[in-house]
């Protein structure tokens, strides 16, 4: 289950990968491998990726989008119908560097969307961040991210920042700067939990479905400039 097993514990970061090109699949197997990535299971089929990512319960798992049997949006949908605490982190590796596939990506519950040239440490940190409780986009995607959540502006209204609570503006004020709930939890003082509760109900007044979203928004709207 993400976020089951404690950082502390030193155990290699269990990884699903799910991608229908078989030399690349190999490829980015070894090279995680040799970065001490236990990589669970590499498998080219969408289905068979969700079967067993229920069965083995990776920490992460990776996915490619484009796939003849089940492409990558019909996958992630289908592994975010898992209850929250069983469901993996779900990150989107691909070649895509469209701005509605990110959107897409982003609704369907993708905890992360990277592109398949970046580089392998850079790949490593960014899959022990997002199983950390981070979540993380390209940054060659930066500027389609803010599109998106400037677009959810214009026709929403910055009137939404005023249904946040005191706590809940404290809190997406360290989202804007990137932190996990666990590092909010211990800047504040309270539970993981507590902060989860919070991160969902600032998502439903803000009309976003990610904290990425959330976190562009605030930043786009200037509302911690001072």
């Amino acid at each position: 289950m993400t976020g089951q097993r404690k950082k502390s514990e030193s155990l290699p970061l269990r990884v699903l990968v799910i991608d229908d090109h078989a030399l690349f699949r190999g490829g980015l197997s070894e090279l995680l491998a040799r970065r001490g990535v236990d990589v669970c299971a590499a498998v080219g089929s969408g289905r068979e990726g969700c079967r067993l990512a229920a069965e083995i319960d990776p920490d992460v798992v990776l996915l490619d989008l484009r796939m003849p049997d089940l492409d990558g949006l019909a996958a992630l949908e289908r592994l975010h119908e898992q209850g929250e605490d069983e469901r993996p982190a779900v990150v989107v590796l691909t070649t895509s560097s469209d701005q509605g596939d990110l959107a897409a990506a982003l609704r369907a519950g993708a905890r992360g969307y990277l592109l398949k040239d970046m580089d392998p440490e850079r790949l490593v940190q960014s899959l022990e961040a997002i199983f950390s409780g981070e979540m993380v986009v390209a940054p060659e995607m930066s500027g389609a991210l803010a599109k998106i959540v400037r677009g959810d502006k214009d026709s929403g209204g910055d009137d939404r920042f005023s249904a946040l609570t005191v706590r809940e503006r404290e809190i997406l004020r360290h989202l804007a700067y990137g932190k996990s709930n666990k590092a909010i939890a211990l800047d504040l003082g309270i539970s993981d939990g507590t902060v989860k509760l919070h991160v969902r109900a600032i998502l439903r007044k803000l009309e976003v479905r990610s904290r990425v979203e959330a976190a562009v928004l605030a930043v786009e709207s200037r509302i911690f400039h001072a």
